[in-house]
């Protein structure tokens, strides 16, 4: 057991240390939602109310960027997980007492961190440009942000131990685009048809949800809890499967 929990302690301490030295993490995950986020909503900081709203133009932008954000931080830890594969890492864990558990910890630990950088960021940089929120709402939507993002550090998981890690760039940012299209990252998702069905059936509308609290609106009901509790066990038995076929553990 000793043995055991000094590797797990091992293996969390280096995916962090690889985490603050992956600049194209860095990039990707914190510096360019950051970019965005002045690009567009820097020009319209004097915007009260988005299209007639109500809400300001800076923090409708500020939570819709925060969104884009987290689900590119949780997503790309498939990418180091696909780079771990290609190396021979992932083989190297069949003869550790490592468990898959454990395993799974570390890597979500890690994309939490990532995530939470970019919120925080975010929340800075719309203080920057004149955001002003309630501690209440604030803790509200952050609270609700880390849940929903529960399902997409098991699809990250996953999809870093189904596709080469040649293929993470496009796999991962072509997954985080349509994602954000279908949650209502870039504009709000209309009030029935397809698109709308579509949309509450899916984590990241959810998450999208999360940060529209921050604009006054509310949280997900029931209906939600649901599809986030439904979400996140099918992709954690999934990505089970495949990081102990990728190791050659028993199930």
């Amino acid at each position: 057991m000793i043995a055991a929990l000094f590797t797990h302690r091992q293996y969390l301490r280096s995916e962090l240390l690889r985490t603050l030295r992956n600049r194209r993490l860095f990039i990707f995950s914190l510096i360019f939602p950051l970019v965005l986020f002045y690009v567009i909503a820097g020009p319209n900081r004097h915007d009260h109310s988005l299209a007639h709203t109500g809400i300001p133009a800076t923090l409708y932008f500020m939570v819709s960027i925060s969104s884009f954000g987290t689900m590119t931080a949780m997503l790309s830890a498939g990418a180091r997980i696909a780079a771990e594969r290609s190396t021979g890492w992932n083989r190297q864990l069949r003869i550790s007492p490592l468990t898959a558990r454990d395993y799974f910890r570390a890597k979500i630990v890690t994309a939490y961190l990532v995530a939470i950088a970019s919120i925080l960021l975010l929340y800075g940089a719309g203080i920057s440009l004149g955001v002003s929120l309630s501690i209440g709402r604030s803790a509200g939507m952050f609270v609700h942000v880390l849940i929903g993002l529960v399902p997409l550090a098991a699809l990250g998981v996953l999809l870093g131990h189904l596709m080469p890690y040649d293929s993470t760039g496009p796999v991962i940012g072509g997954t985080t685009a349509l994602l954000a299209l279908l949650s209502g990252t870039w504009f709000p998702i209309p009030d029935h048809g397809f698109v709308h069905d579509l949309a509450l059936q899916l984590p990241p509308y959810y998450l999208v949800q999360a940060g529209r609290i921050g604009t006054g609106a509310q949280a997900w009901g029931a209906h939600g809890w649901v599809i986030l509790g439904a979400w996140t066990a099918v992709l954690t038995l999934l990505a089970r499967r495949a990081y102990l076929r990728d190791t050659g553990r028993p199930r």
